[in-house]
C-alpha cells in the first residue's frame, strides 16, 4: 500500500513539476476562467471541440500542485473524448473525492467507476484532506462550464 501511495504522490508531482497541455490554445472554442478563492487557485481552460469531440485542450495559470497535476491529467484523459464523455468523467473525478468506494484503501478499486478513471484514480488520497478537494476538481468544474455555459461551477467554485 505504501509503494502505491508513494506513486500517486510521484505522478502528481511530476504533472505538477512538468504539467501538459500547459499553454494557450489560440483555436479554441470555449475558453472558462476559474478561480478557488480558498486557496488562490486560477486557471483558464481552453478547449477545442468539433462535432462533438474535443480535438484539442489547454490550460494556463497558478495554483497549488494539486491544482495543477489535476489540470494537466485532465487534459491529457479528454483529449479525443467526446463532449458526453468528458462530462462523464467530470462526475466521475467529483465521485472519486466526494464519496466512498474504495472500501477503506486506496488503489482497490471496488468501485467500477472509479477504475474507469485510470490515472486520474491517483488523486483517490485528497478526500483525506477536504480542503485539497476544491483544488483538485477546480479544473473538472472549469471543464464543465466551458462545455456547458455553466458559469456558476467553474468560477470561484
Amino acid at each position: 500500500m505504501s509503494n502505491l501511495r508513494d506513486l500517486y504522490q510521484q505522478v502528481i508531482i511530476d504533472h505538477s513539476k512538468h504539467p501538459r497541455n500547459f499553454c494557450t490554445c489560440d483555436h479554441a472554442n470555449h475558453v472558462q476562467d476559474g478561480h478557488n478563492p480558498l486557496c488562490g487557485d486560477r486557471i483558464t481552460l481552453y478547449v477545442d471541440e468539433h462535432d462533438g469531440t474535443i480535438t484539442d485542450v489547454c490550460f494556463q495559470g497558478h495554483g497549488c500542485a494539486i491544482s495543477t497535476a489535476s489540470a494537466s491529467l485532465m487534459t491529457e484523459a479528454i483529449k479525443g473524448k467526446t463532449v458526453a464523455e468528458a462530462l462523464q468523467l467530470c462526475v466521475a473525478f467529483q465521485q472519486l473525492l466526494t464519496t466512498e468506494g474504495i472500501d477503506g484503501v486506496v488503489g482497490n478499486c471496488a468501485d467500477e467507476s472509479i477504475s474507469k478513471l485510470g490515472k486520474l484514480a491517483v488523486f483517490v488520497g485528497v478526500k483525506e484532506f477536504p480542503l485539497r478537494v476544491k483544488c483538485a476538481t477546480l479544473p473538472w468544474h472549469t471543464l464543465k462550464a466551458a462545455l456547458t455555459g455553466e458559469k456558476k461551477e467553474g468560477c470561484d467554485c
